[in-house]
């Protein structure tokens, strides 16, 4: 079975994007779990956290994916923005805590001129300070299309991050297909040499969740402008060949492209009817 589904608003509470996931045809769905520019999280609320884990196991929905903000930048210069990135990134996991067994994706951050071994050393840093024992949530690193000076552009980048972490058991992937394809990775020409490449290098075991997006932009742009499934560089064709991949389609997938609900309906109804049950 396909687990599907899209990014979806947190504003109206947890048990409302799983009503709404189901209404879309989705099985699953990814939130921010705080305001994407402020950083400021939704009132605490356990009961709806747990009304929605118990619609969740109802409907028969895959893991859901909370995305930290994407201003978070566990490896900037500033040491104050450093401590902030730590500071939601752990608040986020105990509330998460609450919602046990699910996903947690983060952007590495840009390391702003500073190297990108001196970015690594500090987003390890930060999740070693962040990750606890005991944990219930898989920690995601997302894939990067390599866009100024952002970290996690390429597998060995990822690799060198999971090396430092120490909590290992609850570190993995999250693959953006639109970041790889503009990270120069051929997921249209070469998907298998990409997943071999990737498993060479950072381990499939590693990998937890697809970001499934089409690309506005040409293989190699280093840009990260994602595009509606079908209408970008990548198409549907590839997309098709991801969802179906012996490596990749059990996993959950998340829509990103930029698109109203009523276009993720019709997303996730055209990849329903190319995936190849079985």
């Amino acid at each position: 079975m396909l687990t599907i589904g899209c990014h979806l608003s947190i504003s109206k509470g947890y048990l409302h994007m799983g009503k709404e996931a189901l209404s879309l045809g989705a099985n699953t769905f990814q939130y921010f779990t705080r305001n994407p520019r402020g950083g400021k999280a939704r009132t605490f609320d356990e009961a709806d956290m747990k009304a929605l884990e118990t619609f969740m196991a109802e409907h028969n929905f895959g893991k859901i994916l909370g995305h930290a903000p994407y201003t978070l930048n566990a490896c900037a210069a500033d040491p104050s923005l450093r401590q902030f990135a730590k500071n939601m990134m752990r608040e986020d996991l105990e509330r998460l805590e609450f919602l046990p067994n699910q996903l947690y994706n983060f952007h590495p951050g840009s390391h702003v001129k500073q190297g990108v071994d001196q970015g690594i050393e500090y987003i390890v840093e930060a999740l070693n300070e962040v990750m606890f024992e005991g944990m219930h949530t898989t920690v995601l690193l997302e894939t990067m299309a390599g866009k100024g000076t952002e970290v996690g552009r390429t597998f060995e980048e990822i690799a060198r991050i999971i090396d430092g972490v120490k909590l290992k058991e609850y570190i993995g992937v999250c693959m953006d297909t639109c970041h790889i394809h503009e990270g120069d990775y051929d997921v249209i020409g070469d998907l298998d040499g990409v997943i071999d490449s990737f498993d060479k290098i950072v381990g499939l075991d590693s990998l937890h969740a697809i970001h499934l997006n089409d690309s506005k932009n040409p293989r190699g742009a280093h840009k990260d402008r994602h595009e509606k499934i079908g209408e970008g560089h990548i198409g549907l064709e590839a997309i098709t060949n991801i969802i179906n991949h012996l490596a990749l389609r059990n996993l959950p997938f998340y829509l990103e492209t930029p698109n109203e609900l009523d276009g993720y309906a019709k997303e996730i109804a055209l990849l329903k009817s190319v995936y190849k049950e079985g």
